[in-house]
């Protein structure tokens, strides 16, 4: 079905996210407005993803 192709591919990006932010984290000389914004597009991300699975 459409819908939880859409909720996997959401879920996928969600946690490439988590692994990008985690990796920057890690780095002292990176940039905190890049992760900032990286952590405002998972938030957006986990959103959708729990308004589709509501349905």
């Amino acid at each position: 079905m459409a819908l939880d192709i859409d909720l996997e591919e959401l879920r996928k990006q969600h946690e490439d996210l988590s692994r990008e932010v985690e990796r920057k984290q890690q780095n002292p000389l990176s940039d905190t407005l890049a992760i900032t914004e990286l952590k405002k597009r998972k938030l957006q991300l986990k959103e959708q993803i729990n308004q589709l699975a509501r349905g």
